[in-house]
């Protein structure tokens, strides 16, 4: 039986920056053409968290049943490593599933827009399925284009639509720069477990590519969103402030070029994380002032 300690350690604390980060930039969108609104911004937090931890359980149970999680490195498998029965990992994956649609509903409620009920479907069974089903698409090296679309277009611009009614070039540039961060954190993730996924048949976007394709484009992911950011600036200066994260995305960037793996890969994994998060507070701040 899992400890309260391990059912947290296997919900991957670590990937919720990848959550509110799309919320903060979204609402800090909203607050840029004064429409700012606490009650759906917090609403869409609890939905993007509930389904970043959804998608965790689903990924521990998918991965554990099949076999692919016996040999990894990183945060504990609660599915892997026995700790948890495969059953109870699966059950707390739509327990958070379900806790994410109750928000949902509530929010569509808050902001009238009932049609984003088919939205919230889709992003539940993208989380599903990314390791779930017969023919999981995270297996067939599309599991950065869920993210990016899910993690990065959906829950920006869901943001800044059910406060402002519509969407602005900001929150566009913006949704596209979170998305492309969100890609950087599941690749460098990836590229940790290259040697796994080999010998386990997973075939992801890091191991279609290779190891060095696969780390220039961690690269390129961690580094275009800042560009990005400060085109924003046309529409508010005060977004000026995203260029001193130009110094972490280079101290990110130089170990995974010079070829860190394992467990080396690990501090990356999580600064890159917490580099998602400083880039949400930020834009999202410098939109709103």
């Amino acid at each position: 039986m899992a400890t309260p300690a391990e059912w947290v350690a296997g919900s991957r604390p670590r990937t919720l920056p990848a959550a509110a980060a799309p919320v903060l930039v979204g609402s800090g969108a909203a607050a840029q053409v004064d429409a700012f609104a606490w009650l759906p911004a917090l609403l869409a937090l609890g939905v993007a968290l509930a389904l970043q931890v959804g998608v965790n359980y689903a990924n521990d149970y998918s991965d554990g049943v099949r076999g692919t999680d016996l040999d990894r490195v990183g945060p504990l498998r609660l599915t892997a490593s026995g700790v948890a029965r495969p059953g109870q990992v699966k059950g707390a994956a739509f327990a958070s599933f379900g806790v994410a649609g109750v928000l949902g509903l509530a929010l569509c409620a808050v902001s009238g827009h009932w049609w984003l009920l088919a939205v919230g479907v889709l992003c539940v069974a993208a989380a599903w399925f990314y390791t779930g089903g017969r023919r999981p698409y995270g297996y067939a090296g599309l599991g950065e284009v869920g993210v990016f679309v899910f993690f990065g277009l959906v829950a920006t611009l869901g943001t800044t639509y059910t406060q402002a009614d519509r969407l602005t070039w900001p929150a566009v540039l913006g949704a596209v720069g979170v998305g492309l961060i969100a890609c950087a954190l599941l690749m460098v993730n990836n590229v940790r477990d290259i040697p796994t996924d080999v010998l386990a048949g997973k075939r992801t976007l890091a191991v279609r590519l290779g190891d060095r394709r696969a780390r220039r484009l961690y690269a390129l992911w961690i580094v275009l969103p800042v560009l990005l950011a400060l085109v924003c600036a046309l529409w508010n200066p005060w977004v000026l402030l995203v260029g001193v994260l130009l110094l972490p995305a280079v101290l990110l960037v130089l170990p995974v070029l010079a070829g860190a793996h394992g467990r080396a890969l690990v501090p990356v994994l999580a600064g890159t994380g917490m580099f998602e998060l400083a880039y949400g507070v930020l834009l999202g701040v410098g939109l709103a002032l």
